[in-house]
């Protein structure tokens, strides 16, 4: 128990490392609007892409297979879809990967993205919306040892997962003049020069759905404690209308 915990520290210790020095190195600028869904159709297509993408390498350890439930997915479904490698469905959404591997592989930890989706908000934008703009912003760049830069994230260290659904975009430098009149140099993605799997507009359905994913992961109650809200507003004003008429009522002889 001890070390499994030790184990969840580290995780977010690296997420909580990484966010500030992914938001410093981030020269996006503004940030595209990301349609985030709470469709059941678009969170189920964003559970697969998830774990058929991103948990290789990244972990959503605060999240148990079984909680794809509350996206309407069976048991028998979670079990014959989603679980590749003999994990049990109230198992952990863990990855087999070591520490010692992944820095020997990458240079780093890849982060636990659990509450990835809130852990990236700034005053640029939602979580969701950098996660939107960052997975639709890899392009070839042969001085990079992947081989990928990212124009959110300028000299990223992750290789671009989706690259055969979204193509091989390239990229070219672009100077512009921001509010204040100083000169800025920006980035200007060119369409895939090798197609992908999906079209333009299949790809960024495909990726606000793994976004829309991500953002329920980080809260798989966020919905039922939206309806929870309402009900308690609605009743406390009831309460406050009928605690209104009893006091006029009461203290009508006396004024």
């Amino acid at each position: 128990m001890k070390s499994h915990v030790i184990k969840l520290i580290r995780r977010f210790a690296a997420t909580a490392l990484l966010v500030p020095a992914m938001a410093l190195a981030s020269g996006a600028g503004k940030l595209d609007k990301a349609p985030v869904s709470t469709d059941q159709a678009a969170l189920q297509n964003g559970a697969k892409l998830f774990i058929n993408y991103c948990l290789n390498c990244h972990g959503a350890s605060a999240l148990r297979y079984n909680q794809l439930q509350k996206i309407g997915l069976t048991e028998e479904a979670i079990r014959e879809n989603l679980l590749f490698t003999g994990e049990k469905t109230g198992d952990m959404m863990q990855i087999s990967m070591t520490r010692d591997d992944a820095e020997a592989w990458f240079g780093t930890v890849p982060p636990d993205l659990s509450v990835i989706a809130r852990a990236k908000a700034s005053e640029a934008g939602s979580g969701a919306d950098y996660l939107y703009t960052y997975l639709r912003g890899f392009y070839q760049d042969p001085n990079r040892p992947t081989g990928w830069n990212n124009k959110v994230f300028d000299n990223v260290g992750m290789p671009h997962a989706l690259w055969d659904l979204q193509g091989t975009q390239t990229a070219r430098k672009v100077k512009a003049t921001d509010a204040h009149g100083k000169e800025t140099v920006g980035i200007e993605l060119i369409a895939p020069a090798k197609p992908g799997r999906y079209s333009t507009e299949e790809y960024d359905k495909a990726v606000a759905d793994l976004v829309s994913f991500m953002v329920w992961m980080g809260e798989p109650v966020a919905e039922k404690r939206k309806q929870i809200g309402i009900y308690v507003l609605i009743y406390l004003a009831g309460f406050y209308l009928l605690a209104h008429a009893l006091g006029k009522n009461y203290w009508k002889d006396i004024h």
